[in-house]
């Protein structure tokens, strides 16, 4: 990752050094942002969270941006293509950061062109139901078999509703409206409030206990992809639908393949062993989004088992290879059909975001002023100079233990007080405020 930072070209209009996504020298919305989600642990080293100012310097006056800019600062794609945007993950990604360093300066400054950019896709993106469309590049998956016959996936918005574009924006909303409440400006944004709240009976097929694409005539599409699992990071099901829901990612027939989780279902006629890109493919930034949604809706037992499966694979994958790649086969333990090598790039998310925060499992709010570690290995272990805030540095370890239900014995270095809330064994859990650095009594 480091060795793809890259200076801005004279002329460009870009605003800042960015960190490349080592594909084509382009810049991308969709990977960038997923980048981010790992590369704030080394914002002590470069500030990678400007990247995405690039974007917000070449927002056009209605509010459009460009999924994809040249490095000579020209657009891709012009604005009413139906693949000209998205999918927009930016306010997730900004509030992620915000949440790990308190930088209430920078969400005072990007929250006009998030809600701008918010306002244009509901504009120009929507049907006169206001549910979303979007098409195979402007999802950033690309070749998933979901649209009807006679259509082209890639290209094409089919005449559909799809899914992940609702829920993306379900998300955006929400994240606009945390944002908002951060920096005191959401009355301004409140209406977004009810949006989108019907998918859960527009989109949802009760007899297959999964979310699905609605079509023109009504009827819904067929394939079950990872896109759904957007679902997770919004509150569209309520927890019986959410159970049958999830209930897809251990099935083996379906989610639960080797490596872990493929891109569409392995009982799709469409399904690749290989995973011809995104037709089962195996895609570090879904899959984080896929773990981070489990966790926070409760699902933490799954969501360790894919983030253990997830890092082991690429970690294997890397042990034979030398190197990351674009993107994972799900039947072995190897590269996918095709994929780029060398890709950091959103590859970066297993061994850096999703071992911190799903392996070690620290995770943190300084927004709250919390630091959360669910702790289930039992040898010793740890981290040190865990970024927390603008100046906090900690350092957190933890005892080898003879079982996961022994408590545990924690020490912490840090230069900044916050609170630490440690859960291990069966589910219990002590909540300690740390002022200074030693020793961590924990609750029996």
């Amino acid at each position: 990752a480091v060795g793809n930072i890259r200076q801005p070209r004279e002329g460009s209009g870009f605003v800042s050094p960015y960190l490349d996504i080592a594909y084509n020298g382009n810049i991308f919305m969709w990977d960038a942002s997923f980048m981010m989600m790992f590369a704030r642990y080394g914002y002590r080293f470069f500030p990678f969270q400007r990247t995405l100012d690039n974007f917000y310097s070449h927002q056009h006056p209605d509010g459009f941006i460009c999924r994809e800019i040249r490095a000579d600062g020209s657009d891709c794609f012009e604005r009413y293509d139906p693949t000209s945007t998205g999918p927009n993950l930016l306010p997730w990604t900004e509030l992620m950061y915000y949440r790990q360093f308190g930088d209430i300066d920078r969400l005072h400054k990007v929250f006009p062109a998030l809600c701008a950019y918010a306002k244009w896709w509901k504009l120009n993106r929507t049907w006169p139901n206001e549910t979303y469309w979007s098409s195979g590049w402007g999802t950033g998956m690309d070749n998933t078999p979901r649209v009807p016959e006679g259509y082209n996936q890639i290209f094409s918005n089919g005449h559909m509703e799809w899914l992940d574009a609702n829920l993306q924006q379900m998300l955006v909303n929400e994240s606009l409206l945390q944002i908002g409440f951060y920096i005191e400006r959401w009355q301004e944004i409140e209406e977004v409030e009810d949006e989108n709240r019907f998918l859960n009976d527009f989109m949802w097929n009760d007899a297959e206990g999964f979310l699905f694409d609605r079509y023109a005539d009504g009827s819904l599409g067929t394939a079950k992809g990872i896109y759904a699992y957007w679902a997770l990071q919004t509150d569209v099901l309520g927890k019986e639908r959410l159970d049958r829901f999830v209930a897809h990612l251990s099935d083996s027939t379906e989610f639960d393949r080797p490596h872990r989780v493929p891109s569409l279902s392995a009982d799709h006629r469409k399904y690749n062993a290989l995973g011809r890109y995104w037709q089962g493919g195996v895609w570090p930034g879904a899959n984080y989004m896929v773990i981070d949604g489990l966790w926070r809706k409760g699902y933490r037992a799954e969501a360790q088992r894919i983030a253990e499966n997830h890092y082991a694979a690429v970690f294997e994958v890397w042990k034979n290879t030398g190197t990351f790649w674009e993107y994972y086969a799900p039947e072995k333990l190897e590269p996918g059909f095709m994929a780029r090598k060398d890709f950091v790039g959103w590859t970066g998310l297993p061994p850096i975001a999703v071992f911190i925060e799903y392996i070690l499992g620290i995770k943190s709010d300084y927004s709250e002023r919390r630091i959360e570690w669910d702790l289930t290995r039992t040898e010793a272990h740890g981290i040190e100079r865990y970024p927390f805030g603008p100046d906090g540095v900690v350092d957190l370890r933890v005892r080898a233990r003879k079982s996961a239900d022994e408590t545990p014995a924690v020490t912490v270095s840090t230069n900044v007080p916050f609170e630490l809330v440690v859960t291990w064994g069966d589910g219990r859990s002590s909540t300690v405020q740390v002022e200074k650095s030693g020793s961590v009594k924990l609750n029996q």
